[in-house]
Order: C-alpha cells, then structure tokens, then sequence
C-alpha cells in the first residue's frame, strides 16, 4: 500500500452528505458528467479547511470507474491529483474503468498505471454506459480514451 502525503495544510477524507453541493460545483465547473454523483462514493481533499480536490469511486456489478476526479486550478501541479487517484485506485476491489478526456489526461492516467482499451473490452455493467458516452463524443469528434487499470495493485473479484 502506497502512503499518502499531503501538504501540512491538507487532509484525505470520505465525503459526507454535507459536502453533496460542494462536489457538485467542483464536477460542473471542470465540466465533467454531472450525472452519477453520490456523496458516499466521494473521497475528498481538503487544504486550508477548503474543499480543492474530489474523486469517485463508482461501483457497477462487476467493475469499478475511477470518476469525477478534480482538482480546483489554484491547487492543481501540486501532486493533489495524483495523490487522490492513487488512494482511490487502493481503495477498488473489482476491476477498475476511467473515460478520459484527451491526451494530457491519457498521459496522466498512463503513469497510474491504466492502459488504453477498446469498448469491445469493457465488462457489460459498463458497455451501455461508456457506449452512449463515445457515441457522443464521436458525434462532436471529441478524444475520449477508454482505460483500464492494469497496475500491480491486486483487485479481488
């Protein structure tokens, strides 16, 4: 298990019902999906007594998805986002999915350990869902990168 660290001025913690409005804002202004947002799939940073970074881990019947990963732009190049990431990657017990957004991000979740996969591989919980998603992207011919975690870390099944 990978320790994680943190600026002296942040912590890592489970998301709570109060906090449901403040993820919401941080997911609409990095214009991620809005849809699928349940606070107790949510684990947040916080710096300051601020809330700066939020992820998900969202549970489908036999994957995982890797989600709503943000980090507010004051707070992100800090290693905040990588951090995140990889406690959630240490969190999942099944197979673990993530749609990206372009090559910046594909090289971020590459170094994650995640590798490009096609739709065909996906396991059905997550066909339909990631399918509508490329069907749109493709219609508005926007890079959407389909990727699985193909880390060290072992996932029970």
């Amino acid at each position: 298990m990978t320790e994680i660290v943190l600026p002296n001025s942040c912590n890592l913690r489970p998301a709570s019902a109060k906090d449901i409005w403040s993820i919401r804002k941080l997911v609409f202004t990095a214009k991620l999906d809005p849809t699928q947002l349940r606070w107790q799939q949510f684990c947040l940073i916080e710096c300051e007594e601020r809330l700066v970074a939020c992820g998900q881990l969202r549970n489908f019947e036999d994957a995982q998805e890797l989600g709503s990963l943000v980090v507010v732009k004051s707070w992100q190049k800090r290693g905040l986002g990588t951090t995140l990431a990889k406690y959630l990657i240490q969190q999942a017990t099944k197979p673990l999915y993530l749609e990206c957004l372009g090559k910046k991000l594909e090289d971020f979740y590459t170094r994650l350990d995640f590798v490009p996969i096609s739709l065909a591989e996906l396991p059905k919980s997550l066909k339909v869902k990631f399918g509508i998603t490329q069907l749109g992207m493709k219609k508005f011919k926007i890079p959407l990168i389909i990727m699985k975690y193909k880390g060290n870390k072992v996932i029970n099944n």
